[in-house]
């Protein structure tokens, strides 16, 4: 069984086009924010109740919740399915899911490592699009070099497993497809960080906070990867402690003896 999800929300063109080529492997389950619910990160609803709702979408079976990603995915797993689903795929986000940055506040990618925490295989895939584009439920982009993707390396995962310390494959489709992938690393940073402040009509202050993209990336990234047209597939690790060691930091603590 395959538990699918997103965080463009239940209505998302994205998941629909998804469960359309998932379908052809294994049974999928959809469960999903009935919301909007980009850059949530990883956050669990825990000091309020969540619902769920049974609903049909064009054919498309799911089960919208007014929480979020990560939410989708443990009621998905313990309430809904009741078991661990051979693989969990977060998608077809709407906009690439790049760089360390993406990793840490996308939904998309957060679900899938929740998912992963609690013992499933997972995918979270994205496709560039136009910042425009990105927050809308419904957009009339091509899916067919997505799905062709996902519909493969959801097939090898299923077959084949995760490779040992990985356990999330975080997979970003170009808009210009060159017909190859790139097994690649995540960039440092995709954005500039920008703060606009504006004033509202009666005089007080607001702010928006956005990024402008870095021009340069390094060679063998997420970021480089993509703008050549590459398939990018960025293996993810739960285990974010650094190999850097902090040599000499205990013995220091024990010889000040505060």
């Amino acid at each position: 069984m395959i538990l699918l999800t997103n965080d463009d929300g239940i209505y998302s063109t994205g998941l629909r086009r998804a469960y359309e080529t998932l379908s052809e492997i294994e049974e999928v389950v959809v469960v999903a924010p009935i919301t909007q619910m980009s850059a949530v990160g990883r956050s669990i609803s825990i000091t309020r109740p969540v619902r769920i709702y049974e609903m049909e979408i064009d054919g498309m079976k799911a089960y919208a919740i007014d929480g979020t990603p990560t939410d989708a995915v443990i009621l998905g797993i313990y309430e809904i399915i009741k078991d661990i689903p051979d693989l969990t795929v977060c998608g077809i986000n709407l906009g690439e899911n790049l760089s360390t940055e993406a990793v840490t506040t996308s939904g998309t990618v957060c679900s899938a490592l929740e998912a992963a925490t609690q013992g499933s295989k997972a995918i979270a895939i994205s496709m560039e699009m136009h910042d425009r584009e990105k927050f809308e439920p419904t957009c009339n982009y091509d899916f067919e070099n997505a799905k062709r993707v996902l519909n493969w390396i959801a097939r090898k995962v299923i077959k084949e497993g995760l490779p040992k310390s990985v356990d999330v494959l975080n997979v970003n489709v170009p808009r210009r497809f060159n017909g190859k992938i790139k097994i690649t690393k995540l960039a440092r940073k995709m954005y500039e960080t920008r703060v606009e402040k504006r004033l509202d009509p009666r005089g007080r202050e607001y702010y928006w906070i956005y990024g402008i993209e870095i021009e340069n990336a390094e060679e063998n990234t997420d970021i480089y990867a993509l703008r050549k047209g590459f398939v990018s597939i960025t293996p993810i690790s739960l285990n974010a402690t650094s190999i850097a060691t902090l040599e000499g930091w205990e013995d220091e603590w024990e010889s000040k003896r505060f």
